[in-house]
């Protein structure tokens, strides 16, 4: 099973439905993560959580 660790990111109200979604761009394509989770609040604010893989390497034993 897949490990990942997670980065909570809070948006303001006050933000813009385009900004926010170049923040969520930039974060993906060059930090790797993908979205996990998003929830809207009723005053418009968003709280994303992200996700990306903990790629753990094996030792070799020759």
């Amino acid at each position: 099973m897949p490990e990942y660790e997670f980065c909570d990111v809070y948006v303001p109200r006050g933000v813009s439905r385009k900004a926010t979604t170049r923040l969520l761009t930039d974060h993906a394509e060059y930090g790797l993560w993908e979205l996990d989770r998003l929830r809207l609040y009723p005053d418009g604010s968003r709280r994303v959580r992200l996700r990306r893989r903990i790629i753990r390497q094996i030792r070799a034993t020759w």
